[in-house]
């Protein structure tokens, strides 16, 4: 039997894995719970790994997977099209999928149905210090195509750097986008900034300001005027190579 703050430590970190497809910060699951600090939400987590509910994975920075859902939570996410307040399709499936590499370049790609489907690795983006913009494709990366969404356009890109380390985003890995110019509050998205620094951030508007942030407290987040900032396209999917 789960307390009822067990039941909603669990419940948001699923809303929030299914949205973005990495979990939240303990910062965060603290304020979502408005506890006063995070050592409750460090009991919480340990309980609900004590009960199978969630595992915490080794060696990777504020990692947890589900394991399993409780019955009335499990019924909820079958029968609800989506988060509360954003409209079916919004979200995706998080997974993590290991021992990728990327394959010689091929043909035009298609999103479409299949088994795998190759996308450019157009380069490398900073997690950490913007570097210079992404360029064109050297080679293609194949990737589930269960991962993509619909027929939008794809890409894939390395990250280099540590500042998105606590959103599950390690240095090396390779990230899957969805090529869009818009994004909510809480997205993790690929920012070019003043035309020529590329870099991978959560995104969060404020009033004509765009503020990007990290996800290391090694890293201030930076705020930047609107015209500044140019959306190319949001996370949805992440490569890890061991």
């Amino acid at each position: 039997m789960l307390t009822k703050k067990q039941i909603q430590l669990l419940e948001f970190i699923h809303r929030r894995m299914s949205r973005d497809g990495v979990p939240p910060s303990f910062d965060e699951m603290k304020d979502a719970l408005d506890l006063r600090s995070k050592s409750g939400i460090h009991r919480l987590v340990t309980a609900l790994e004590e009960r199978g509910f969630i595992r915490r994975l080794p060696h990777r920075a504020r990692a947890l997977e589900i394991v399993r859902l409780p019955d009335a939570l499990a019924a909820a996410s079958d029968t609800e099209p989506a988060m509360a307040g954003k409209p079916a399709g919004r979200g995706f499936s998080p997974r993590v999928i290991s021992n990728v590499r990327p394959a010689r370049p091929r043909g035009a790609i298609s999103v479409a149905d299949s088994p795998a489907i190759d996308l450019p690795l157009v380069g490398r983006i900073a997690a950490g210090v913007p570097i210079e913009a992404i360029s064109d494709a050297a080679h293609h990366v194949a990737v589930p195509g269960t991962m993509l969404s619909g027929r939008e356009h794809h890409y894939a890109l390395e990250v280099k750097g540590d500042s998105m380390i606590e959103a599950g985003i390690n240095d090396g890995d390779v990230v899957v986008i969805r090529e869009q110019d818009n994004a909510e509050n809480g997205d993790i998205i690929v920012a070019l900034i003043e035309g020529h620094e590329a870099t991978l951030k959560r995104y969060r508007r404020k009033g004509a300001m765009i503020a990007l942030e990290a996800a290391n407290p090694a890293y201030e987040t930076r705020i930047l005027p609107e015209e500044s900032v140019r959306i190319q396209g949001r996370l949805v999917g992440l490569i890890r190579s061991y």
